[in-house]
């Protein structure tokens, strides 16, 4: 490999929401953070130096994409998704999040229903209902270690709620699914038959495995494209979250339109300076490192699977198909939530995600951020592996 990936960095003392607040969380001193999704690997040199040029500029003024922007993250998705734009379709904005916040805001009203699978990325349900919203849950059925989607019970709700708005996890936080054409064909055709907008969110649409290959939603014909929003953004992939640029593709002219009114009604204009620098540095030379950052990711992946299997049976891993986040099932622990809860974070010292965190279907279940050193990877599962013996 051209990169390192096995370097141990210490963020400690950086201000780090992932390292630096295990006290305000309530977690003990000693706790190995592997929860939030922000990965342990700085992002590929060619961000930092062109950081780096425009930091020594010194001048950080109103900045506005250009076409060379728009181009290198057309190229992106073109090139790795098949999935074909135009520089109108984009729209910038600080986060997915706030994206998916402003189009329930732009196409739905108050108490109108809102639909989302859980067990999922939990601010999914928070911007339903902060936005005053009716959320409706399609849980996701586990099925021979793997989740698949209820269509009936799909489409049910959407009949009988009246469901205005579809949130598509694709890639899918927490359970790793990568949707295959035939499924997504399945949720744009139900989506058409009621009026359904579907916004999808394809922030972990890098992450995908061998055998596996994502499909932009929007992609995969004009009619989906025109009902559809997808929300990209180069945070995941490159580790940039903290820079805040997110590029939100959008055919439709009118549903734009709408998306673009309701931003400025919270008076955001111009993008993030380091964040667009960063995004088009990433997507015009950073094609190399994330190939090999997979490969990585995966035989993390693999270590878990094995050691697990070999050394703690009972909780078993759903292999992700795609995303850097480890859905373990602890329920044969046979433990209640709160001792489940004691075991893992007292008695390992680890901070991972708490499963019912993303609906009542993740209730034994943790989430575990796989995108570290290996040594670091190896070290929480030791932690795990005695607190689970003793």
């Amino acid at each position: 490999m051209k990169y390192n990936f096995d370097k141990v960095i210490n963020r400690k003392n950086t201000d780090s929401l992932k390292c630096d607040f295990v006290k305000e969380y309530g977690f003990c001193e000693g706790t190995l953070p592997l929860w939030v999704a922000d990965m342990d690997f700085p992002a590929p040199p060619e961000v930092t130096d062109a950081l780096v040029k425009s930091a020594r500029h010194a001048i950080f003024g109103y900045t506005v994409a250009k076409d060379d922007y728009y181009q290198a993250v057309q190229n992106w998705f073109l090139k790795r998704f098949n999935f074909k734009s135009e520089k109108e379709w984009i729209v910038q904005t600080p986060g997915v999040v706030f994206a998916i916040s402003m189009a329930i805001r732009a196409f739905t009203k108050q108490s109108d229903a809102v639909l989302i699978q859980t067990p999922v990325y939990h601010p999914f349900h928070a911007v339903v209902k902060v936005n005053k919203r009716k959320l409706v849950k399609n849980s996701l059925v586990l099925r021979g270690g793997k989740y698949e989607i209820d269509f009936a019970d799909f489409e049910k709700k959407i009949k009988e709620e009246k469901v205005k708005l579809f949130i598509l996890c694709s890639p899918h936080n927490p359970v790793g699914r990568v949707w295959s054409k035939e499924e997504l064909k399945k949720i744009g055709n139900i989506c058409l038959k009621y009026g359904v907008i579907v916004v999808s969110d394809d922030i972990h649409c890098d992450f995908v495995y061998k055998g596996f290959k994502h499909t932009v939603f929007a992609g995969l014909s004009e009619k989906f494209l025109k009902n559809s929003v997808t929300c990209t953004a180069p945070s995941k992939t490159f580790n940039l979250s903290g820079l805040q640029a997110s590029n939100i593709f959008i055919a439709n002219d009118l549903l734009r339109k709408k998306f673009e009114e309701e931003i400025k009604k919270t008076g955001y204009e111009q993008a993030n300076t380091m964040g667009l620098v960063a995004c088009k540095a990433a997507y015009l030379y950073g094609e190399k490192w994330v190939d090999e950052l997979n490969a990585y990711i995966e035989k993390n992946i693999d270590f878990v699977e094995t050691f697990l299997k070999e050394n703690m049976p009972q909780i078993k891993l759903i292999r992700p198909q795609g995303t850097y986040l480890l859905w373990l099932d602890f329920r044969s622990l046979n433990l209640k939530p709160q001792q489940l809860k004691d075991l893992v974070s007292k008695k390992a010292k680890l901070w991972f995600s708490y499963g019912q965190t993303f609906g009542i279907e993740g209730k034994g279940f943790f989430r575990m951020n796989a995108a570290s050193p290996l040594s670091v990877i190896k070290e929480a599962l030791k932690r795990l592996e005695k607190a689970v013996n003793s």
